[in-house]
């Protein structure tokens, strides 16, 4: 590792950067990335508790998109990893195994972690997360701890004010939503009312002037035209402009918060290194991201959904019954939407299920 001076310089940095950004999943990215190479360890993870003993969000470092994948649904809020939230207190040992409220069971593909420093990001003296740092070759030092202490500090005032920030923005789109309620109301609801008027018109003079009834039939494609008009121009206002301040991540996560609340279902999400995607690609993620969680709420009956977004990569899957792609192709108009989308950002979708479940897996161009 650096001198100190050097690594205080270095805090002092990421401080800044930290300073600049005003969105939660910006924020959790680069604290896990800066936590990882400020104190020298080979990985790094920040996790946020959801209350129920598990981690809303879990956000890795030092991993590869395979290694992630492979290691399957994210950890519960047990162990080390719960002890970390339970008291303001760091903990750094040479062996994470020897210690006692290490429970000694890994996923297959877990990598071996020896070396261990946990670092609890408290906010108004309670723990909002947490910062785990493993395999450092020469064991974590104290100036490691009190380097990743004073980024917690940090990090505690830049996750709250993201989160302020994103509450104060999504206070914004409701008022806008709103007023677009309201145009929806005044003008689109007009426009159809008069749809349903000349539509009842045309049905009377049907059987007793034809020629009438075509007039009041035109009437009716000009009018279902122009509520076609009015209602893309809304849209157009309600497309997820967001995507543009926020970035996929957060919006994903916000997206699968909604879902939570609304379905009472186990959702998890994991975000690995995402990087900023032009809008138009951006959207097209988000909607096969949309059409995947719809599909296995819908129709699966999964106990729990798993949703990875890294960085050239979407995967949703499920633990529900299951279906035959090939005998739904052609009949599912959103699997059809998914694989064109897919097209379209010159990538590859993929949809494998059988009785144990279904995956939705986007690939992105290098």
């Amino acid at each position: 590792m650096a001198s100190q001076d050097t690594a205080f310089r270095a805090l002092s940095d990421v401080i800044l950067a930290l300073a600049s950004e005003h969105e939660v999943e910006p924020v959790l990215q680069r604290l896990v990335h800066s936590a990882r190479e400020l104190a020298g360890a080979r990985y790094a993870a920040l996790g946020i508790p959801d209350g129920e003993g598990r981690f809303s969000s879990f956000i890795t470092s030092g991993m590869s998109d395979e290694l992630i994948a492979a290691m399957g649904p994210l950890p519960r809020t047990h162990g080390m990893l719960g002890a970390m939230l339970e008291s303001a207190e760091p903990h750094r040992t040479e062996d994470i195994t020897a210690d006692p409220r290490f429970r000694g069971w890994w996923p297959r593909a877990h990598p071996s972690m020896h070396t261990f420093l946990g670092v609890p990001i408290v906010s108004r003296e309670k723990v909002i997360g947490a910062l785990y740092l493993t395999e450092k070759g020469d064991g974590f030092s104290a100036a490691d701890e009190k380097l990743i202490v004073l980024l917690a500090a940090h990090a505690a005032i830049a996750i709250e004010n993201a989160r302020l920030h994103e509450r104060s923005r999504e206070l914004s789109i409701v008022e806008e939503r709103n007023r677009l309620a309201r145009e929806l109301h005044d003008n689109v609801t007009q426009r159809l009312f008069g749809v349903a008027l000349a539509a009842e018109s045309a049905s009377t003079l049907l059987e007793r002037d034809r020629d009438a009834a075509a007039v009041e039939m035109a009437r009716v494609g000009e009018l279902a035209r122009a509520a076609m008009e009015e209602l893309r121009a809304v849209v157009f206002e309600l497309r997820p402009g967001s995507l543009e301040a926020e970035g996929l991540a957060t919006v994903l996560r916000k997206h699968v918060d909604v879902l939570r609340r609304v379905s009472g279902r186990r959702i998890e999400l994991r975000v690995g290194e995402v990087p900023r995607l032009e809008p138009g690609p951006a959207t097209q993620v988000l909607r096969i991201a949309q059409e995947a969680l719809g599909n296995a709420l819908r129709h699966a009956e999964a106990s729990v959904i798993r949703v990875l977004l890294d960085a050239r990569r979407l995967r949703v899957e499920d633990d529900g019954c299951g279906f035959d792609p090939d005998a739904a192709r052609g009949r599912r108009l959103g699997l059809t939407s998914m694989r064109e989308r897919a097209t379209e950002l010159g990538g590859t979708l993929t949809v494998t299920s059988d009785d144990g479940g279904t995956v939705v897996e986007l690939v992105l161009p290098k």
